[in-house]
Parts: structure tokens; C-alpha cells; sequence
């Protein structure tokens, strides 16, 4: 199964925003200029991080959105969930009245097996380790110009 762009960049965005709020709102104009994704898409994203309780909308000058949740309670299998849907890579896995076969397909058993694998990383990811793994390689990217000045 492939994530579609909205599993993928609704993932940075919260990266985003969770490195980047520091207790204020951040206007999804900022975001989605980081990101490089357009505010019209990035506002069709947070719509159901939003409706969640992921994050929240702050209207105003000095608004924007805010993650509502702690970074280390956001798991990537609820964001994903949100957006994406299931991640059967058959539909047969959700759905097995779809197929006659579904009881005695062994080849089944390996889509469901993949899914499960699927499901298990992420659901063993939070936002948190989202941000430790990125303020790691800044600081592996920093570490090599240091040493060639």
C-alpha cells in the first residue's frame, strides 16, 4: 500500500507545528511555506486533525493552529487512520464478506499478516519520536560543518 500525499504531509505538518509552536499559534501560511505544500491543501488536511482533538484553530492576528494533544500522545497510526483510512493493502482484510474465498485464501493471510506489520510501526511511532529523530539528524547535519571550517 501506498500513503497518499495526504497521510504524508499531514505527518510533516504536524512535525511542523510541533517543532515550531513553542506555546504560540502557528499561521498554516508558515507551515505549508516550510513544507512546501499549498494553505488551500494544508487547510483541507487539518480539518480532521482538527475535528480529532489533534490540534486547534486560533482565529485572529495572531492565529493559526496548535497541537492540543502532547507530541508523546499523537501516535502516526491515528494520524494516518485520520487520513488515509485503513492501510489493508486487500480490501478483503477490512471487508472479508467482499470475497467468497476469504476463509480459505492463504494468500490472505500474508496481506493480513503485512497489515499487521503496517499497523504495529505505526503505531509504536508518536510525534514525540517524530521530533527527537529530527533534532538528531540537524544536529548529525551540523556536526560534519563543523569540522570543515
Amino acid at each position: 500500500m501506498k500513503l497518499s500525499t495526504k497521510g504524508r504531509y499531514a505527518t510533516r505538518a504536524l512535525l511542523d507545528l510541533a517543532l515550531h509552536q513553542n506555546g504560540e499559534p502557528v499561521a498554516l501560511k508558515e507551515i505549508a511555506q516550510r513544507q512546501q505544500i499549498s494553505v488551500r491543501y494544508l487547510e483541507h488536511l487539518m480539518a480532521p486533525l482538527i475535528a480529532a482533538g489533534i490540534a486547534r484553530s486560533v482565529r485572529g492576528a495572531k492565529g493559526g493552529v496548535l497541537l492540543v494533544k502532547a507530541p508523546e500522545e499523537i501516535k502516526l497510526s491515528e494520524v494516518i487512520n485520520l487520513l488515509e483510512g485503513s492501510i489493508a493493502p486487500v480490501e478483503c482484510i477490512d471487508k472479508p464478506e467482499l470475497c467468497a474465498r476469504s476463509s480459505s485464501c492463504v494468500t490472505r493471510d500474508v496481506w493480513s499478516s503485512l497489515k499487521k506489520a503496517m499497523d504495529a510501526v505505526l503505531d509504536s511511532v508518536t510525534l514525540r519520536d517524530l521530533i527527537e529523530r529530527e533534532r538528531q539528524r540537524q544536529r548529525e547535519t551540523l556536526v560534519p560543518l563543523m569540522y570543515t571550517i
